[in-house]
């Protein structure tokens, strides 16, 4: 992130509302291979994840942060812990903020699901707000779950900076649950590369976006690795 961008979020951080910030956790080996990934697995970050959540916090310790809210699972507290231990704040982990449960996809690429369990992915990427991975979690889920912390966060917090490290699904789903988005194309309509930060400031109109798969705070060599 450059000078001028830095100091135009700390500065827009200090305007009294309430801002979610969602951060994607930094490299694993499944999204290094573009593999399903979801609650059931708990690997831990590359080098190169902890590169991410490094850089997360060089850039964005400057601001002043009410709450951080983690998923349990380690890849995402080990994102948050350099930004917690800066801001000297103790991450409060939510079971409702974990990945999608991927049932029998855990571990597998596309590829490997699309062959093994054919049908069930084409019902899965035509409309995965109904339909679950096999033996997994249809989106709706997440987004009842997901919302349940975003509920606790405002009425927690009328104003200030909370950080939510979550995984990619998860915060997709979120985001359409907060911003009116059809949760059944969240795979299509958003992205969150790995280490992206989005913020959503609640107005007296609603959620309003303001930040969106932002990986600017990472080097260039960290934001040219493979994977999603």
């Amino acid at each position: 992130m450059v000078a001028h961008d830095r100091q135009y979020h700390t500065a827009y951080s200090l305007r009294m509302s309430l801002k979610l910030y969602f951060l994607r956790h930094g490299q694993t080996e499944f999204s290094r291979d573009n593999a399903f990934c979801g609650a059931g697995l708990d690997p831990d970050l590359t080098a190169e994840g902890e590169e991410m959540a490094q850089a997360f916090a060089a850039v964005y310790q400057q601001m002043p942060w009410a709450a951080v809210f983690a998923s349990p699972l380690r890849r995402t507290v080990a994102t948050a812990r350099p930004l917690c231990e800066a801001a000297k704040l103790t991450p409060e982990l939510r079971d409702d903020l974990k990945e999608i449960q991927y049932g029998r996809w855990e571990g597998q690429t596309v590829a490997t699901v699309n062959r093994d369990y054919h049908d069930d992915y084409l019902r899965w990427t035509a409309d995965p707000a109904w339909n679950a991975p096999t033996e997994g979690e249809p989106a709706v889920a997440i987004a009842h779950r997901t919302l349940r912390v975003t509920e606790e966060i405002r009425e927690r917090f009328a104003t200030g900076n909370v950080l939510i490290v979550s995984h990619k699904a998860t915060i997709r789903i979120l985001l359409c649950g907060l911003l009116g988005i059809d949760v059944g194309r969240f795979r299509f309509r958003l992205s969150c590369p790995v280490g992206s930060v989005s913020m959503v400031e609640f107005t007296p109109e609603g959620p309003l976006l303001h930040l969106f798969a932002d990986r600017s705070h990472l080097t260039p060599r960290l934001r040219a690795l493979p994977g999603t």
